[in-house]
């Protein structure tokens, strides 16, 4: 593994719980933090964590949010999505991360901090990469490389993978301050078409602020003028909530990329290597993170003997389409933002308010800013379920849930009791669902990999068999 932000930590972390020997490297050197560049981490990631017993530790860390100010009046309400998680966690990047170190301690993998490559060649039985690290420059094997890199990526590099798109936003500024008059919906964002402000709350008592003035841009090389940020949130806002003087301040620029390909023979792409977009609605860690829980247990199969490498194959066929449906999505978001005249404005303003009072069209955008909305694709002929997420399906006994039965990174059967025997003999755990509903064979990611409403004994042993189980 190349890159140990937060992509690189849940994956080298799904590797080792399921003990496929993992090396992480990282060129920056240790304790120098990823800061609060992220700050939203979405329902969907959420279930994710709650599938390794981490959701807690990091809900405590943040402070939800249940609904956030868009363009003037318009309100996203997210209080009533079909998730344990019903709210945006606003929480430093940094604190994620820490979450992710700190499971990679307790499994007994170490980063190797100050070690950048710089070399990569494959062959049939494995990936040879040149490091160079405090010791000097030298070569070493795996069976696979996942470049999880960043937006700079050296594996991408490397493979000559072309990361097309362009700069969409230029001269953001962030900035954590205390408010002494913050907003009442805790999260407010709006924008006269050049200026734009983005206003959230972390547990601590501080705010993040994005904001970004495109008459004035300025090098990224500049620091933040604080003026400067008070003067944009109240040409958005109407004020700029006592904001005080900042703990942290950065100038980044955004883009809109895709890498070409997420997999070149051995070695793949993740997060920020593989996809990058603008920041509007907090997607590119949560995506990044969702691209790892993908992966993770799809290498640990076939390092283990248990499905065919073809199974590979199928993370940039599930992964690539989300990567380009969240590019766009943000997209239209960000040139929504950035719409100048007055009376378009106001027309845009208007259009959003009433397209939001609607519940239907504010569940569609809360699912779609929550990640619930994935679904993979599946063979014709498969049952309507295959390739949703699963969902955190009450269970009878111990475990109650279906995510603590997740654990451990493995699938689980959701079925009547007789046919749990065929699943014990092909070594996946099996639970009795209280919900009702069809049997389900449920990937380690959430997802559901096969469904049937009343399927034999043998059915469900050969739907275990294809499925990487």
């Amino acid at each position: 593994m190349v890159g140990a932000g937060p992509t690189g930590l849940l994956l080298a972390g799904d590797l080792a719980e399921a003990g496929v020997p993992v090396t992480l490297v990282e060129r920056r050197h240790a304790g120098l933090s990823n800061l609060s560049r992220a700050l939203v981490v979405h329902a969907t990631t959420l279930e994710a964590f709650d599938a390794r017993g981490l959701a807690q530790e990091l809900i405590g860390k943040g402070a939800p949010v249940r609904a956030l100010r868009l363009f003037d009046t318009a309100v996203v309400d997210v209080s009533e999505l079909p998730t344990p998680y019903p709210y945006l966690l606003v929480v430093p990047q940094y604190e994620t991360e820490a979450v992710l170190q700190a499971r990679l301690d307790r499994l007994g993998v170490r980063t190797r901090y100050e070690t950048e490559v710089v070399g990569l060649r494959q062959d049939a039985g494995g990936v040879a990469l040149t490091v160079r690290d405090a010791d000097g420059t030298h070569e070493e094997r795996a069976a696979y490389v996942v470049g999880t890199d960043g937006h700079k990526s050296s594996i991408r590099r490397l493979l000559g993978v072309e990361f097309p798109g362009h700069t969409v936003v230029a001269s953001v500024m962030l900035v954590d301050a205390v408010l002494s008059d913050p907003p009442e919906l805790r999260i407010a964002t709006n924008t006269d078409g050049d200026k734009f402000a983005f206003v959230a709350p972390f547990k601590d008592g501080y705010h993040r602020i994005i904001a970004w003035d495109q008459s004035h841009p300025k090098a990224e090389t500049e620091p933040v003028d604080i003026e400067e940020v008070r003067a944009v949130l109240r040409a958005t806002l109407g004020t700029d909530f006592g904001m005080g003087e900042p703990r942290w301040s950065s100038r980044f620029h955004s883009d809109e990329r895709q890498a070409e390909h997420y997999r070149v023979g051995r070695v793949f792409l993740a997060g920020d290597a593989a996809h990058t977009h603008s920041p509007a609605g907090g997607q590119g860690m949560n995506t990044g993170l969702l691209d790892a829980a993908n992966l993770s247990w799809k290498l640990a199969a076939v390092l283990r003997g248990r499905a065919d490498a073809a199974l590979l194959d199928t993370y940039e066929s599930e992964r690539y389409p989300v990567g380009t449906a969240v590019i766009k999505g943000s997209g239209r978001l960000l040139r929504a933002a950035q719409i100048k005249a007055t009376p378009a404005r106001r027309l845009r303003n208007l259009a959003m308010h009433f397209a939001l009072s609607r519940p239907l069209v504010n569940r569609r955008i809360g699912l779609a800013l929550s990640g619930l909305w994935i679904k993979y694709p599946v063979p014709a002929g498969a049952h309507e379920l295959t390739g949703h997420q699963a969902g955190d399906v009450p269970l009878d006994g111990s475990p109650a849930r279906l995510f603590e039965a997740l654990r451990g990174g493995s699938f689980v059967l959701l079925a009547p009791a007789d046919l749990h025997e065929a699943a014990a003999k092909a070594g996946v755990r099996a639970a009795v669902p209280t919900d009702g509903g069809p049997v389900r064979l449920v990937r380690p990611d959430g997802y559901i990999a096969w469904a049937a409403d009343a399927p034999s004994a043998e059915e469900v042993t050969l739907a275990i068999g294809a499925s990487g189980a």
